[in-house]
């Protein structure tokens, strides 16, 4: 009896894709209710849009456009903008197929990493309507323009092409992208012009047209002509920052015989004498093969990265705004109230855990500010506003801590 029941048990299970698992979880990925699902698909597409201007160095110009449709809550999602554009074979994989990106494994400062975001947004608008996207992509000012209709087969996570062609298109390079989804403009327009505004504050290097189903027109001008500082990746991940988990992985798949070598090649801020001083203090010999360590010989040495006075890693891998763009940033959004003072500051780069990150501040004070108002807090990470759980930050603690 046990056996048969085991059995038929066993008939039931079966592997799921990535894209099926998220078909019926898509809360986790910010789509839980049709306002926040806006604000998310919008802030998806624009965010790869900055990625890939200032990673192929050219000044971000972007249009967002929302068109709605009657009151069954269809939002239609324009985002266009003058970046490189996606070479043609590789449309379909970005924007088709979930986990598929080009930072996952870099360590350095970027808006998204997970390969998750734009694909999600795609396969939010399937679900939700029904209806599939159109990516529209350039390379070059002598290049076709090649225009794809996608969808997302979710049992095996891979694009599925319903139309390609090749279209004339003026613009010189760049992308645009097309999505419905099932959203609440009406609730989410305010949440959206903030996200845009801030998005605009802490990028002065973009220019950003925002066009409303109305066809009202909102204008958020760069104000500076000169591109972030490119971030160098680290190529080795610093010991201090390590997981347990991957510090085994690592030495299962090193090619280097010697734990001495291993630490020093394949970790940042390890040179002889510090491996020399890890090794001792985890009771491991150095000539030691990595692949042969045991568990508890992992978690020894594991903790000796903790007990090691060890260098910090390269910080070029951070780009800060800057004083001086964040206060004309905060002059230009602000100029309506004309604030009495507008103070920023930019601390010196830190790192906690062996991971490098670097803290920017600004405060916009008086003028037409309502004195009775409460406090406005803008929140960003990796120039990315942070729109929600605000009460759950730590900077939302630190500020009503203070007493003003």
């Amino acid at each position: 009896m046990t056996k048969t029941i085991a059995h038929e048990l066993a008939k039931k299970q079966k592997e799921i894709s990535i894209a099926e698992f998220f078909e019926r979880n898509k809360h986790i990925l910010g789509f839980g209710n049709p306002t926040r699902a806006l604000v998310t698909a919008v802030k998806e597409a624009v965010d790869n849009s900055l990625d890939a201007c200032e990673e192929a160095r050219i000044l971000p110009d972007i249009l967002v456009e929302i068109h709605t449709k009657g009151e069954d809550g269809e939002c239609k999602i324009i985002v266009e903008d003058n970046g490189p554009g996606i070479i043609k074979r590789q449309i379909p994989l970005v924007f088709g197929k979930l986990l598929y990106g080009s930072r996952f494994h870099a360590i350095r400062q970027s808006r998204g990493q997970q390969g998750i975001g734009i694909s999600a947004v795609v396969l939010y608008g399937q679900l939700s309507t029904g209806k599939h996207t159109l990516v529209l992509s350039k390379i070059g000012e002598k290049q076709p323009a090649h225009l794809y209709e996608l969808a997302i087969d979710t049992n095996k996570n891979t694009p599925e092409i319903v139309r390609n062609e090749i279209v004339t298109w003026e613009k010189e390079h760049g992308t645009r992208i097309e999505i419905t989804i099932h959203g609440d403009y009406k609730r989410g327009r305010h949440f959206l012009y903030d996200y845009l505004q801030s998005t605009s504050i802490v990028n002065p290097h973009a220019q950003i047209t925002f066009v409303e189903p109305n066809g009202d027109k909102h204008l958020f001008e760069r104000v500076t002509d000169t591109l972030p500082a490119p971030t160098v990746e680290l190529k080795k991940p610093h010991p201090q920052g390590i997981e347990l988990g991957t510090l085994i992985k690592m030495a299962k798949h090193t090619s280097n015989r010697k734990l001495s070598t291993f630490l020093k090649k394949e970790f940042t801020s390890m040179g002889e004498r510090t491996t020399d001083a890890v090794c001792r203090i985890a009771g491991l010999d150095k000539d030691a093969n990595p692949k042969e360590l045991t568990r508890e010989e992992f978690i020894r040495l594991h903790k000796a990265f903790k007990k090691v006075k060890i260098m910090a890693p390269p910080t070029d891998c951070l780009s800060p705004i800057g004083e001086t763009l964040i206060k004309r940033s905060l002059k230009h959004e602000t100029r309506e109230i004309s604030p009495e003072f507008i103070v920023a500051t930019t601390r010196p780069p830190s790192v906690y855990s062996g991971h490098p990150f670097q803290v920017e501040a600004g405060i916009v004070y008086g003028g037409k500010l309502d004195p009775n108002s409460p406090v406005k807090i803008l929140r960003f990470a990796n120039r990315v506003p942070l729109l929600y759980q605000q009460g759950g930050c730590v900077s939302t603690a630190a500020l009503s801590d203070i007493d003003w």
